[in-house]
């Protein structure tokens, strides 16, 4: 359990180091994602992360280190803090069951760029359409299209996070994102790993989660840079 606790202390680094280290980069003992797979960078010593974010801002011009309290410290010469996002981690302590009334479906490659359009319509900015190498993504489909979809990102070999939650905005308000996260964290219940979700303070969708049997259990902060 303890080893499970030091992971969900710093999720990045240790899917970096576990089952994401294909999509690793490093530099100077701070680890990246491959850019074209996602923007996410992880640290234990604040001390090493000014020539790192130096380096990986030679390959992608904005970027996230994600942290639980630490603060990493930049070279402004080169690279710029945009903003730090507060937020928190949640973990499932006991999931509640739900009935599943849609018909939900596991998305293959062949709906890449449908998910990509979808993520950026909603939450523009920072989805890699790669990213959906990350982990299994589902969806639900009305008239014909995609509306809804949940999916995994980050992992290690003991935990999955749920994450990619969107629904076209004419299609809200009809419990697909509910069905959807419910269905995902069972999926990852299968595979005898523990699923957590990260998001911002404050996000209306954290009462959602709670219902399902999520836990606020810690901050986790999303610090942004850009190149200079």
């Amino acid at each position: 359990m303890k080893d499970i606790e030091n992971k969900l202390k710093n999720p990045v680094w240790y899917s970096l180091k576990e089952t994401h280290k294909k999509f690793t980069i490093e530099y100077d003992g701070v680890h990246f994602y491959q850019p074209d797979i996602c923007i996410f960078g992880a640290f234990f010593d604040p001390n090493k992360t000014a020539n790192a974010l130096n380096e990986y801002a030679k390959i992608v011009d904005k970027f996230f280190l994600v942290s639980e309290n630490k603060t990493p410290i930049i070279d402004t010469n080169y690279v710029l803090l945009e903003k730090k996002i507060d937020g928190c981690q949640m973990v499932l302590e006991n999931l509640v069951d739900l009935e599943i009334t849609e018909n939900i479906v596991l998305l293959t490659e062949d709906y890449i760029d449908e998910i990509y359009d979808l993520i950026w319509l909603v939450m523009p900015g920072f989805y890699r359409k790669r990213g959906f190498e990350m982990g299994k993504y589902f969806g639900i489909f009305k008239d014909n299209k995609l509306v809804s979809i949940t999916g995994q990102r980050m992992q290690t070999d003991d935990l999955i996070e749920v994450s990619g939650v969107v629904t076209h905005p004419n299609y809200t308000k009809r419990g697909y994102a509910k069905q959807l996260v419910a269905f995902t964290t069972k999926e990852i219940l299968k595979e005898n790993k523990l699923p957590i979700l990260h998001t911002n303070k404050g996000n209306t969708a954290i009462p959602l989660y709670e219902k399902l049997g999520y836990k606020l259990t810690r901050d986790m902060n999303w610090w942004l840079f850009s190149r200079k």
